[in-house]
């Protein structure tokens, strides 16, 4: 499965989307510099594959002199190319996610589960944690089939419109749940997108109640899946996986009776590996 991006990049904004909330200082220990530099790298996206130094620091909202300096550091280390005046990431970058995937030991825990899922069913499966207002997938599955929005190891989607992330919310504390909810902008992407505190908190209700989460149609249509939870040995969810597929295929209602099923066989299965590496569910667990 591919994403599709659109043909015009989208207009430059600061860059607080997608992101896990900035943490001010604690001590001196806490290097500002390396915060900034961090800030620039993650300015590059799909509608910002390369930028001028003005719209890296617009879109970082740091002092263009800062900006600058960040950016000749990162192309001097060979993370940033520089053609005339614009920029743009090398693949040098890729070396951060791998590294984690490879010292967490991600490959094999958490895929053979997944690949057995997706061998069974045809659908698309994933495992993805809490990150700021988003799921980040950290796992991904996918099938031959086109769809009109793919996913894969990194990509983010907002928390109130997938079903992994209502029920990665579901199961936080309510000290978490209620910060989210405080300041959430729940961003309508169809008919069906959950937008308004009350009907978030209902299906949070039902999905601590039931134990699992099923989304039509609500981050794009055409979509439909089921997430379940993936709990540590104290019982605290870590992560949560999916199975997602299009709506051609099968109905909400078949894909919930057929995949909760498997999908909670295979949860069991990865927190189970999970105790094992205890190192992976220090890693997953909300900061």
């Amino acid at each position: 499965m591919r994403a599709t991006t659109s043909a015009c990049p989208a207009p430059l904004a600061p860059l607080t989307q997608g992101m896990p909330a900035a943490k001010p200082p604690k001590d001196s220990e806490y290097l500002s510099t390396l915060e900034r530099g961090l800030r620039v790298l993650r300015a590059f996206d799909a509608t910002h594959p390369e930028m001028q130094l003005s719209e890296v620091a617009l879109i970082t909202g740091l002092n263009p002199a800062v900006a600058r300096r960040c950016l000749n550091t990162l192309v001097q280390l060979g993370y940033i190319a520089q053609y005339g005046r614009k920029f743009l990431l090398r693949p040098e970058v890729l070396s951060f996610g791998t590294s984690y995937l490879s010292s967490m030991n991600v490959d094999q825990i958490v895929l053979p589960p997944l690949q057995q899922l997706r061998d069974s069913t045809g659908d698309s499966s994933s495992m993805a944690v809490l990150s700021g207002d988003d799921i980040l997938y950290v796992a991904h599955v996918s099938t031959n089939r086109r769809i009109r929005l793919g996913a894969s190891v990194g990509t983010r989607f907002p928390l109130h419109a997938t079903s992994m992330g209502k029920v990665l919310l579901a199961f936080q504390d309510a000290g978490l749940i209620d910060a989210y909810l405080n300041r959430a902008t729940m961003t309508r992407f169809t008919e069906r997108t959950v937008t308004t505190r009350a009907a978030l908190e209902e299906r949070l209700a039902t999905t601590r109640s039931t134990g699992y989460d099923s989304a039509l149609d609500e981050l794009d249509y055409g979509l439909v899946s089921v997430a379940v939870p993936v709990f540590d040995g104290d019982r605290r969810i870590v992560a949560a996986i999916n199975c997602s597929t299009s709506t051609t295929r099968i109905s909400q209602d078949e894909l919930v009776r057929t995949r909760l099923p498997l999908l909670r066989d295979a949860a069991s299965e990865i927190g189970s590996a999970l105790q094992r590496w205890p190192a992976l569910i220090h890693s997953l667990h909300p900061v």
